[in-house]
């Protein structure tokens, strides 16, 4: 550790209380953007992140879209030639957002969401509870506490920083994609760190090596042209259920395996070391699925929970409707059915090819006298990083030297489109880097993240950012 590196630290804790106040200040705002009733909210968040910026010393600006507005800030390295000298510092960009989900149901709350307070868990001890306390605006302020450290102690980072804050991550990013192919020389940097990840464990930091892919669809199912009677109808009448039944039903065989015919091509099982790792993790698979009411596990045969979670893909029905969904009966034939699908995706799949393998799939068992409709497709691929890159090497020697142990090389059974975005639009791979844990209850009723979490996040922010300049420096 650097003797700049160690005042860092010590007055990123001095001041621990101070941050506190200012993460509880975003909280407070209900920023959330899928509700148009909350775009002033969403506008004052964003409004808020320029305010804290500029006061660290970002040059800080607030940009229009179509949607809610995106935050940028620049702040240059310490010195021209960075913390380590003898050369061009390294550019770094910080992407996170300041949206939230809906606190929905309210009642399900002890305290109400968007007053935040100190809580005590069992667990965990000492925890923030308030709706986005972890996802993301807790996350977010790690990463802008230890930028204020720099700035406060040594004049600035030991790299040049951009930072991104999006307010429309909770109600699928529509602005983005075209704000990055707008404005994507001012984002450009030779890496991006996105904090909207988790932890192995309270006490074990995790580096995120994988990220699956998504595709999603709707189809429709049609048979009659209005509902019928089913004493009437019933039987020489198509059920538009019972179609949509079939083709879901035929979705797998009975070693949960997709049958869709070419829906694995270019997929590769785990290598061996890979296995190995994750078997070194002592994961607790029963308890894994006890937590959630489940006993038993489902998925592909042969696979583990983390090697189905991490490296193989999946195909799912997230809901379904036809026909009268009203109280007692109402004996018809519906004219209409239908049923929403996503397909997790992993690297060597293209999210169209399975989208036109599905459409096919989908035709091909539709009963005689069905015509069948896809709506509302797309999704990204799944992304993989180089785990020996200098950077990867550089943040595992960082978060190993706050945590005292070496961070676990994860995959993610989720999603995160702008990391692929910021591959093939902005040419960069990225650090995903988070503090979150599994029972942070994100999306759900009283959000909580660890005290811990926001202390030593912001922590190894400051590490992570001294280990990418020395290893620029030795680089150069």
């Amino acid at each position: 550790m650097t003797g700049s590196e160690n005042a860092v630290l010590e007055a990123l804790d001095a001041d621990r209380d101070g941050a506190l106040g200012r993460l509880f200040e975003l909280l407070r705002i209900p920023s959330i953007s899928t509700d148009p009733a909350h775009a002033a909210d969403c506008r004052k968040a964003a409004e808020w992140c320029v305010a804290a910026l500029r006061e660290i010393g970002f040059d800080a600006q607030l940009h229009e879209t179509a949607g809610q507005p995106m935050v940028v800030g620049h702040m240059p390295p310490l010195g021209t030639e960075g913390a380590g000298g003898g050369g061009a510092p390294l550019r770094v960009l910080f992407y996170g957002h300041y949206d939230v989900q809906p606190p929905d149901p309210l009642e399900l709350w002890k305290t109400p969401p968007f007053e935040p307070r100190m809580g005590e868990d069992p667990r965990h001890g000492p925890i923030i509870l308030a709706r986005g306390a972890s996802d993301d605006k807790g996350q977010l302020m790690t990463f802008l506490e230890a930028c204020r450290a720099w700035a406060r102690t040594a004049g600035g980072p030991p790299v040049a920083v951009t930072v991104l804050l999006e307010g429309e991550e909770e109600s699928g990013s529509p602005s983005l994609g075209p704000f990055l192919d707008a404005h994507g020389e001012l984002l450009k940097a030779d890496i991006a760190l996105v904090c909207d990840t988790g932890q192995w464990d309270a006490r074990t930091p995790a580096i995120t090596t994988m990220l699956r892919g998504l595709a999603f669809c709707e189809i429709a199912v049609r048979g009659p042209a209005r509902d019928l009677h089913s004493g009437m109808y019933g039987g020489p009448a198509v059920n538009p259920i019972h179609g949509l039944a079939r083709i879901l039903a035929a979705l797998h065989d009975e070693a949960g395996r997709v049958r869709i015919p070419g829906f694995y091509d270019g997929v590769e099982s785990p290598t061996e070391a890979q296995r190995a790792q994750w078997a070194a993790l002592d994961f607790d698979e029963a308890e894994f699925l006890t937590d959630v009411g489940l006993s038993a596990p489902a998925g592909e045969r042969g696979y583990s929970v983390l090697e189905q979670l991490w490296a193989r893909p999946t195909a799912e029905v997230n809901g379904i409707c036809g026909g009268y969904q009203g109280p007692g009966t109402k004996t018809v034939i519906p004219s209409e059915a239908r049923a929403k699908l996503s397909f997790r995706l992993v690297p060597g799949q293209d999210p169209e090819r399975v989208l036109a393998g599905f459409r096919a799939f989908a035709q091909a068992h539709a009963p005689d006298g069905c015509t069948i409709a896809f709506e509302g497709e797309g999704g990204s691929p799944a992304v993989g990083f180089d785990t020996e890159s200098a950077s990867m090497r550089a943040a595992t020697a960082a978060l190993e030297a706050e945590w005292g142990r070496s961070p676990v090389m994860m995959g993610c059974g989720g999603s995160i489109p702008i990391v692929e975005a910021f591959k093939t639009v902005l040419g960069m791979e990225t650090l995903l880097i988070g503090f979150a844990l599994d029972d942070d209850r994100i999306h759900s009723p009283n959000e909580k993240y660890n005290l811990s979490s926001f202390t030593r996040g912001a922590r190894s922010w400051v590490r992570i950012l001294a280990r990418l300049a020395e290893a620029q420096a030795q680089r150069a």
